[in-house]
This record gives C-alpha cells, structure tokens and sequence, in this order.
C-alpha cells in the first residue's frame, strides 16, 4: 500500500513587524500559522543589522517609502511567489498598506494589527524608555497586561536596550515614520482586508482606526478587550483563529463574540 500523500503547497503569508523586531512580534502565533502557510519573516526592521546601521551613518532617514521598497525587494527575490498574505502589526501595518496599494496584483488578503498611521498622533510612551534605556517601559507601553510578556523576551530588551546603536536606530526610525499617513491610501485597496484592534490601547487610537475603515466595504474590524497594542501576543488563541480562518476565506469564526453595536466592533464576551 502506498504510503499516504501528505503534500501540499501552502500560500505564502508574510508577517510584517512594526517597531518590535521580528522575533518578538510573533512567538505565539508562528507555529499555529505554520500549519496552514508558508510563512516568511523579512526583516525590514533590523535595528542592529547592516542595512539600518549603514544608513544611519549615511545620514540617510528611515521612511515608511524606505521600508516598503526594502519589502518589496525581499518579496521580489527571496519569496517570488504571489499572491502573498500579508499580516502586519502597527508599523508594519503602514509597509503594508503602501505596498498593496503599490502592488495589488500580488496581494491576496491583508490582516492590519493595530495599524499606525490611520490620521492620528500615535501616543509614545516607548521612546521615553529608548532614551532611559528603560526596556520595561517598551513593554509596559505595548501591553494591556505586562505579566502577560515572556521574561525572555524582557531580557532580550534589556540586552539590546544597552546598546547606543540598537537605541538610535529604533529613535531614528520612530522619527523618521511617526508622521506618515496611510489613510487616503486604504480606499486603493480592493484585497479583503481584517483589522484587528485591542480595545485598550495606549499607542494607537483604536476608535481611530475604526473610523478610517468603517466606510470602506471590503474592510472588517474587530476589536479585542483587554487586550493592549500587541493582540497576536496578548490574545493568541484568538488572534490566530482569526487570521487563520480570514485567509482561509471562510470568513470570522465563532469565538463567543458578542457585538457592541455602538461601536460596531466585535468584543469577546464576558
């Protein structure tokens, strides 16, 4: 008997980070989404590594435009295979955009977590700790439950929050983004788009963002409570339900939501 044919090939999905680095954005949802995708890591956003470094040393500013071509040419020789999902969380969310409405064609379906950049002033609290180097105040900023951060994670920070080159390419790169707009480009995108918002965050105005999508007829929102700027990693198992069963296509599982017509977002029940 011929063993059984367990080949399949996946869609590749492609995770953009925002302002925490790749492997801190995506520890708790990787493995799940790895059952389902092809899933690629770029790292557009290398504080330490030799592209961000030289360019800093280029006087040469970090842009949303410099990020999404760094995207782009990632996409274009490493992955090569469109269409791409793409799932990006708060920056990264702003490279997303820039690139789908670029590059339409090789997009499939687009998730935005706390996306920045909706037409609001974002609330940074982090560089304070990037200038103290208080790596706690990075965390404390991000979750709506600190307790929730992996202690490994927090000494990853505490490593590189020593670091002057670490800290001035993060600086450089909140200055050279924090006033990019993305909105005006959302109605340019024809691609099913999920918006997945935590009812408390202190970094992007949530209602914000749900303002700037609520027209828009191929967009969905959800919003998550308790749940601060970071929901992939404060509510993985719902996030990952989420995002797995959008791209499916099979639209938004029932996770025992109950619907704030008020806010016209969807909220775990209590």
């Amino acid at each position: 008997m011929p063993p059984r044919d367990t080949y399949f090939r996946a869609s590749p999905l492609v995770l953009i980070n925002g302002l925490a680095e790749q492997g801190e954005s995506w520890y708790r949802n990787r493995e799940a989404w790895q059952q389902h995708f092809d899933v690629h890591l770029p790292g557009v956003l290398v504080y330490d590594g030799p592209v961000m470094q030289q360019r800093l040393a280029d006087r040469q500013p970090i842009t949303v435009d410099f990020l999404t071509n760094r995207l782009a040419k990632y996409l274009d020789e490493f992955v090569q295979t469109p269409p791409y999902h793409l799932v990006a969380s708060s920056l990264g969310g702003q490279i997303a955009v820039e690139y789908t409405s670029r590059h339409p064609e090789k997009i499939d379906r687009l998730v935005l977590l706390c996306p920045s950049g909706m037409g609001s002033e974002e609330r940074l609290p982090i560089m304070d700790g990037a200038r103290h180097k208080d790596y706690r105040g990075l965390v404390e900023s991000t979750f709506y439950n600190p307790r929730l951060a992996s202690p490994s994670m927090m000494n990853y920070y505490e490593r590189k929050f020593k670091s002057k080159a670490w800290r001035k390419a993060m600086f450089e790169t909140v200055r050279g983004t924090k006033s990019h707009s993305v909105r005006e480009r959302l109605s340019s995108i024809d691609r099913p788009v999920l918006v997945i918002c935590g009812r408390e965050d202190r970094i992007v105005d949530t209602h914000v963002v749900q303002e700037a999508v609520a027209p828009l007829a191929n967009y969905r929102f959800v919003m998550i409570s308790q749940c601060g700027h970071a929901p992939q990693l404060e509510q993985p198992q719902i996030v990952n339900r989420l995002i797995v069963s959008f791209l499916q296509g099979k639209g938004l599982p029932d996770l025992n939501y109950r619907v704030d017509t008020a806010a016209d977002a969807c909220l775990p029940a209590d």
